[in-house]
Parts: structure tokens; C-alpha cells; sequence
């Protein structure tokens, strides 16, 4: 039976070889009958070219180019992260200042967004790079202490800390939140801490929580103005629900709260003011523009490639309207690193005209004098 299946295919050879051959021989027709090397040479403004790739969005202008991370700050900075597996929103989000921001030569002056509770979100903007799940895995009961100790070694004066959202949680996280910042605290007490935080699902008794933790800053993105948020958010978050958690963080004692918006992902400049006002109104500090990038062709596309002057003009618009900073530019982001070193300033010259609080001991001599 074995030998009967050896003849028969020693049989089909030359026929298969003859079917291989005629495949081969139309494929080298097609490639024949393709372009060539002229065809992809320019040589004169008549001559009509072949252009390769998506030519329905707009071209990267030079000003969004950047060099690939590298430095030891960077690496020792990355070996940190992994060594006590923590996140970072910077690698997460292909952010494409990170290697400006980890790269410095002076730690000191290095800065690392650390993303809490995993890398793994569960809600799925259209913006957004970080893996989206129902069920992310149990959060590390030892990452706040984790965190603490990566943040102590840093020896940094400020650290940023954000998180994926958590709706799978019952408090979405924000106990988890709040004892990290309480940990990194009593670490190292004079480091300054902004939160970057979700919504909460509008739970304002959780945005209370993180506020009330000790940090200094209190970060939530709106990310678009209101007309837009339902296309480029997820739909479980809106325009006036973060206002609020702003609002809330604020009314809790919160010394800066913070907020971001994209540009060029369609929005006109009408609602950039509407957006504006309403952040005003819910005495909002800093507010920072940045440039859309689309992280993969999964993503929503870029509407528009903003110039720089624009950026520049909405950074004057926003500060005449009252804002106590703003960063304003194609490449900035929420927690671009030359905010936090205003904020820093601020808050530590802040720190210093603030009248001592007196003590029990205080009040009762100040009482045995009168």
C-alpha cells in the first residue's frame, strides 16, 4: 500500500511542476506589466507619479517629528518601572515627549507619569492607545507601596500619577488612589503630588476621597470641547460630568486643579471658547492644548495638523480669561513636564506666603497673655 502511494505521486509530479510553472510565469506577468523604477521618479512638474500609502489623511509637519528616546536618566528611570512592575501613561499612550521627559541628564529634572491600577482600561475612548477590557485583572495591593518606593528613589521635587478607569470597582478605584498618594507622602514628604484621575463615574464622594489624600494637584482631562466628547470619549464619560469632578476637587480644598484638551480633532474655534468659559466657571487653574496624534489606524483619524501660531494664540486667548498657567503647543500634553515645573514654583511660593497655622499650644499661651 505504501509503495501503491509513492507511484502515484511520483506520477503527479510533472504535473504539479507544470501547474507551478505556469503560476510562476503569471505572476512575472503581473510584475512585468506593473511600474517601475520611472515610474517613481520625478522628472519634470508634467510628469505624473505613483504615490504610495494613505493619502487621505494629512502629512506629519516637521514640528511633530521627534528623536527616539534615549540616556541613562531614561534607561534607569525604565529599569525602575519594570524592577517594581509599574506603569507608566508615558509608554502606555506612546506619548511622544517621553523620551524628553525621562531623558534628562539631571534625574532631578526627569519626569514619569505612573499609571495606577494595571494597563488596563475599561473604557475605550477613540483617542486612546491603552489596552480596553470589562475585566481587567485584581488590582496589586502592594502597588501604592511599590509606587512610594519607585518615587523616593527618583529623588524628584514632583511626580505625576494617573490611572486607567476602573468602573469594574466598586469606589473605581480611588481608595487604591488616595493610598498611594498618602504612601508616596509619607516617603517623601516634600515631593509634589498631582493626580490625573477619571471621573469616577460622577461618584463626587470618590473624586472627595483622592482630594482629600494630600495631593497638590488635582488633574481631570475634559480632552475635547462638549459637542464632540460623545464621538471622541467614551460614551459613559461627558463634557459636564468632568466639570464637575473639577468643580468638586476644588471645593474640597484642592489648592490647583488641572485640566487638557486635544486640538485638530475637529472642533472650531467657537466651542474652544465655550469650552474655555465653562472651565473658567468651574475655577479650573491650568489648562493645557496639545496636538491629536493618532496612535494606530485603529484610532480615530486627525482632522487637522494645528500650526503653532494657533497653539500660540489660544495660550494668550486662555490666559487673559484668567487661567493661572497655561501650555499651549503641538507636542505638549496633560502632564508635560514644562507645567509641572510652573505648577511646582507656584505652589511652593504659595507654600511660603501661607500664614502659619497655629497650634492648640499657640492659642492657649496667645489666651493666658490677654
Amino acid at each position: 500500500m505504501i509503495r501503491a502511494t509513492a507511484r502515484t505521486a511520483t506520477r503527479r509530479t510533472p504535473a504539479l511542476g507544470r501547474q507551478l510553472a505556469t503560476q510562476t510565469n503569471t505572476f512575472k506577468q503581473k510584475l512585468d506589466a506593473g511600474p517601475g523604477l520611472d515610474d517613481f521618479i520625478r522628472d519634470g512638474p508634467n510628469v505624473e507619479t505613483v504615490t504610495l500609502g494613505n493619502t487621505s489623511q494629512p502629512r506629519l509637519p516637521s514640528f511633530l517629528k521627534t528623536k527616539i528616546p534615549t540616556g541613562a536618566s531614561f534607561s534607569k528611570i525604565k529599569q525602575d518601572l519594570r524592577g517594581l512592575k509599574l506603569h507608566t501613561v508615558c509608554e502606555e499612550a506612546r506619548c511622544p515627549n517621553i523620551g524628553d521627559c525621562w531623558g534628562g541628564s539631571d534625574k532631578s529634572k526627569a519626569t514619569a507619569t505612573i499609571m495606577l491600577m494595571g494597563d488596563t482600561c475599561t473604557r475605550g475612548c477613540r483617542f486612546c492607545s491603552v489596552k480596553t477590557s470589562k475585566t481587567p485583572p485584581p488590582l496589586d495591593i502592594h502597588e501604592p507601596e511599590h509606587t512610594a518606593e519607585a518615587v523616593s528613589r527618583w529623588g524628584l521635587g514632583y511626580i505625576v500619577l494617573t490611572s486607567v478607569d476602573r468602573d469594574d470597582l466598586p469606589d473605581g478605584g480611588a481608595e487604591h488612589f488616595a493610598s498611594t498618594i498618602r504612601k508616596i507622602k509619607y516617603k517623601a514628604p516634600n515631593i509634589l503630588v498631582e493626580a490625573l484621575t477619571g471621573d469616577f463615574a460622577g461618584n463626587l464622594d470618590h473624586v472627595a476621597l483622592v482630594a482629600r489624600s494630600g495631593l497638590d494637584v488635582y488633574a481631570h482631562n475634559v480632552e475635547t470641547v462638549e459637542e464632540l466628547t460623545p464621538f471622541v470619549r467614551d460614551r459613559r464619560a461627558t463634557f459636564r460630568q468632568s466639570l464637575s469632578v473639577l468643580a468638586k476637587a476644588k471645593a474640597e480644598g484642592v489648592r490647583v486643579t488641572k485640566t487638557s484638551m486635544m486640538l485638530g480633532v475637529g472642533e472650531n474655534e467657537a466651542q474652544v471658547m465655550d469650552a474655555l468659559k465653562a472651565l473658567r466657571e468651574a475655577d479650573v487653574d491650568v489648562v493645557t492644548f496639545g496636538q491629536y496624534m493618532r496612535p494606530t489606524k485603529r484610532h480615530m483619524k486627525v482632522h487637522r495638523y494645528v500650526e503653532p501660531e494657533e497653539f500660540e494664540r489660544w495660550k494668550k486667548i486662555a490666559e487673559d480669561m484668567g487661567f493661572l498657567y497655561v501650555a499651549s503647543g503641538p507636542l505638549v500634553r496633560s502632564s508635560y513636564k514644562a507645567g509641572e515645573f510652573f505648577i511646582e514654583n507656584v505652589l511652593r511660593g504659595k507654600a511660603a506666603k501661607t500664614p502659619k497655622t497655629p497650634s492648640p499650644s499657640d492659642v492657649l499661651e496667645a489666651s493666658s497673655r490677654v
